[in-house]
């Protein structure tokens, strides 16, 4: 079924879990991450990273395509703009058919991004779609430029944020970063912020950065109030690993059965994260 993220966020909020937010780019990612979530019976949430609208499917394209899916599946669905900083961008998204979005205006001070964030959502929720909000940043792996403590939350201006943007999810910054880890490093979670951020906000809150971060730090953030994990990294290496191996063991493999078949192998990682983030058999009619 597809739905926006506003529920099945709300009902992770109140009983102690988090949805998995995979990114996706085309249809055989959406179709492999909401096949593993009917396996596993989970509600799930399709991510498309901003760019990828810009440069690979336009909203008008992917939205029909996983509204399909969705509504031919057995579990919930939401379809979610990840990271959109730009406002006719994100009210496209929503008129196209996306049943959340992510406004991402975290780089502004915090009146303005209060501001900018709430026109988004008062948009949103008159199209029926919900919205997550960001405050805090988090680094690139991929420069180095790893998320520090100045680039944290602060618990009080979250609590602002969150009261004054009406949003229905809030996305912050407590140790993790986009990107690729270099191998055996884990980022290092300020728990003790987590914990302070849910009690004052008692909001679904989101974990950005996912990819890499160590089952511990998973598991114990979902523990402290983390509803949402988004992991775009390690779903696109598996996929792209399951094609070399595929191409090494037989070289001669048809375009077609090298697609399908990554496919289907690739259903594993969104299972095991799934598993991780305790929404396994959670799946409601939302």
């Amino acid at each position: 079924m597809y739905t926006s993220m506003k529920n099945m966020l709300c009902d992770a909020n109140k009983s102690g879990y988090a949805v998995m937010a995979i990114n996706c780019f085309n249809i055989e990612t959406c179709r492999c991450v909401i096949n593993a979530a009917e396996k596993e019976n989970a509600p799930i949430i399709v991510n498309i990273f901003k760019d990828h609208i810009l440069t690979h499917c336009e909203s008008a394209l992917i939205a029909p395509v996983v509204k399909y899916l969705a509504n031919n599946a057995s579990v919930s669905v939401a379809l979610n703009y990840d990271h959109g900083s730009d406002e006719n961008s994100l009210k496209k998204a929503i008129d196209d058919g996306f049943s959340s979005v992510m406004a991402d205006m975290s780089h502004l001070p915090i009146s303005e991004n209060i501001k900018k964030t709430r026109e988004i959502a008062d948009y949103a929720h008159s199209k029926n779609a919900s919205i997550e909000g960001e405050i805090g940043s988090l680094g690139q792996t991929e420069d180095g430029n790893y998320t520090g403590e100045k680039m944290y939350t602060d618990p009080c201006e979250a609590k602002r944020f969150y009261e004054e943007t009406h949003i229905d999810a809030l996305a912050i910054s407590f140790g993790s970063s986009h990107g690729n880890y270099p191998d055996s490093q884990k980022p290092e979670f300020d728990f003790d912020r987590l914990k302070e951020i849910k009690k004052k906000t008692n909001a679904p809150l989101v974990l950005h950065g996912g990819s890499g971060s160590g089952e511990e730090n998973i598991i114990n953030a979902v523990k402290f109030g983390i509803n949402k994990i988004n992991v775009g990294c390690d779903f696109m290496n598996v996929n792209k690993n399951n094609v070399m191996h595929l191409l090494e063991e037989n070289p001669d493999i048809n375009y077609f059965d090298l697609i399908h078949n990554s496919e289907q192998m690739s259903e594993k990682l969104v299972k095991y994260y799934i598993e991780l983030s305790g929404s396994k058999g959670k799946n409601k009619n939302f």
